[in-house]
């Protein structure tokens, strides 16, 4: 496979300093990790992953005398200088005592900085960014699945190294796995590779430590396009398939929007439902949830999101959790972009106006500081930078970047952007930098710097900031509002026709308490209650709690126990969670639900059900 050689552009920038990551034990200023070799066993029995990690280190500091890394939960056997003839020498190390975010600190010392160290380890069958699944608990229920979620800062429960954003580094890795079991990774699968238990990866490009991802179970394939296919389960395969059948022409729309796809192929691997989130963008391979395979692609936004990470995030990275919004905000604006070339506009404004309506509704709720693009690190953690403030706040600044100066302009500075800072990791005033001479001062009387720093800095929405217009939605509102005033009856919406973004955007503005009548008038007429498509019944259902219609807790519950992804799970636990009694169904869901569930899904219901939640 072709690789587009983007590298050899960045190789002209030099790696920036920052700021030490707070998320992080790495010393990058005093040895930096440059590659990583791994040799995996996998095992499904013990849950666990064993064998080897040796980095490859570039000393900074000739006075530095340690590595360190972050772990969490390994268990390390050993650690050896390996010299540049392969000779191995034992070196003394140190794991310091857990801290509940940050894992445990391993410290090795290595006074005569060694080109590489190899350390022998296993995971724990907990470890935070693992899931192992048991046959039961997959589509097909033939084989056990494994899969790995790194983001935020997990990667260090399966791996040893420098688990920091601001650290990117190659990879090759060898797995040894069961046979009839396939493996795939976050670098070039081999669609045709034998299950014959024996799977080798290389990533040549450097990449953060969240981006590492593998997963393993009985997966067959279906290509869906000359660089693209779709992995799944083989009951789930060929929905899959119809359902991304356009990825190829999404990725040549973003080709042309902001330049060459740098990483060879793109492939999407749907994970059981148990996948906290909707998508990771992992490269070479999306992570995807099965929540989006509703049969119409009115959720395929999802896999334009993904894509446009293999630009904003996995081409060009946050520095550091704080700064996240330069994945996803950008992210989230290229999304809407690929959405309308290929969907058209009135699907990308719905989209976009869906997002700013939902954070207007929620920003106000929200400590100040976690309001900022970029807040104070120091009291917000790496899993919680990840909000809707970045996505969508972040997402509606590009926008609004984009009124002010002209499409054609704007598009100039993003394809820019992405071919300077290429395979780089950044933070917010390197990017503020290029923006100011690239497009503030290049296109006066635009836009302030005052005004732009505003975006970034400030607590909120500016009051001025621009909002798409959509007919479709403006008839949504004036059929609500009547609905609720009695004007007209649930059966008369003119909900027929309805897409998915738009049930969404009914239901979204809606009252927090519906009378319970209007409830049981709108599941009369447009039978809510059981409905197969996620985002409408996590909607549905929160509301339908909320009146008090007990008559969809049973088909709530079972939504609950089906699905394991966050956004589509824990508002229906929250909705629960407000009444003794409530809490007691929703407790008693989540016994039955739990052993399916990732851990990080585990632990923010369990936050609920302990009345410790903080809304995203």
């Amino acid at each position: 496979m072709r690789l587009i050689p983007v590298v050899a552009l960045a190789a002209a920038f030099p790696v920036v300093a920052f700021a030490a990551d707070p998320h992080s034990y790495a010393q990058p200023d005093a040895v930096r990790v440059t590659h990583l070799d791994l040799d995996l066993k996998l095992d499904f029995g013990k849950r666990e992953l064993a064998g080897n990690a040796t980095l490859k280190l570039d000393w900074k500091d000739a006075k530095a005398k340690d590595l360190v890394l972050d772990t969490r939960d390994l268990k390390i056997a050993s650690v050896e200088a390996v010299d540049a003839a392969g000779k191995a020498t034992p070196l003394t190390f140190a794991l310091a005592p857990r801290d509940k975010e940050l894992g445990s600190k391993l410290t090795i010392v290595a006074p005569a900085h060694p080109a590489a160290v190899r350390i022998a380890y296993a995971t724990v069958p907990e470890a935070s960014g693992l899931q192992w699944l048991t046959p039961e608990q997959t589509a097909d229920k033939k084989q056990p699945f494994m899969f790995s979620q790194s983001e935020s800062i997990h990667a260090r429960s399966w791996v040893p190294l420098q688990d920091s954003p601001a650290i990117r580094f190659t990879y090759d890795a060898h797995v040894s796995a069961p046979k009839d079991v396939r493996v795939v990774m976050s670098a070039i699968n081999d669609a045709k590779h034998p299950l014959n238990g024996d799977f080798s990866f290389d990533q040549p490009h450097p990449i953060p430590s969240y981006l590492l991802a593998i997963a393993a179970g009985d997966l067959a394939v279906k290509e869906t396009g000359p660089r693209s296919a779709v992995y799944a389960e083989p009951s789930v395969v060929g929905k899959a398939a119809h359902e991304f059948e356009d990825t190829e022409k999404l990725i040549a729309t973003t080709e042309k929007l902001y330049g060459p796809y740098a990483w060879g192929r793109y492939d999407i691997l749907v994970l059981p439902p148990s996948f906290p989130f909707g998508g990771m963008e992992n490269p070479n391979m999306t992570f995807a949830t099965p929540t989006v395979l509703v049969g119409d692609k009115s959720l395929v936004s999802l896999v334009s999101h993904e894509l446009a990470h293999s630009w904003s995030g996995n081409l060009v990275t946050s520095a550091a959790w704080r700064d996240i919004w330069l994945n996803e905000g950008f992210t989230t604006y290229v999304q809407g972009r690929i959405t309308e070339a290929v969907y058209g506009k009135a699907l990308a404004d719905e989209e976009a106006l869906l997002s700013a309506r939902a954070l207007q509704k929620s920003i106000g709720t929200m400590p100040a500081n976690a309001q900022k693009l970029t807040p104070d690190p120091r009291s917000v953690g790496a899993d919680d930078a990840l909000s809707d403030v970045a996505y969508d706040k972040g997402s509606w600044f590009l926008r609004t970047l984009e009124q002010r100066f002209g499409r054609e302009n704007f598009d100039t500075y993003l394809k820019g952007y992405f071919a300077h800072f290429a395979f780089q990791s950044i933070d917010t005033d390197t990017m503020f930098a290029y923006l100011k001479a690239n497009l503030l001062d290049k296109y006066p009387g635009k836009m302030s710097e005052a005004e732009a720093l505003s975006w970034i800095r400030q607590p909120g929405i500016p009051k001025d900031a621009p909002l798409p217009a959509s007919p479709r939605f403006d008839a949504i509102d004036r059929e609500r509002t009547d609905f609720l005033a009695g004007k007209l009856d649930a059966g008369k919406l003119d909900a027929k026709g309805w897409n998915t973004q738009e049930w969404m955007y009914f239901l979204d503005r809606l009252p927090d308490v519906t009378p319970l009548a209007k409830i049981k008038d709108i599941d009369a007429a447009w039978h809510l209650t059981g409905t197969p498509n996620a985002e409408i019944g996590m909607r549905w259902y929160a509301h339908a709690i909320a009146a008090g219609d007990k008559d969809v807790w049973t088909a709530a519950a079972e939504h609950m126990t089906r699905i394991g992804r966050l956004y589509l799970t824990t508002p229906v636990y929250r909705a629960f969670a407000r009444t003794p009694e409530g809490l007691a169904f929703a407790k008693e869901t989540y016994a039955k639900a739990k052993s399916g569930y990732h851990p990080m899904t585990q632990q923010a219901v369990e936050r609920i059900l302990a009345g410790k939640s903080k809304k995203k």
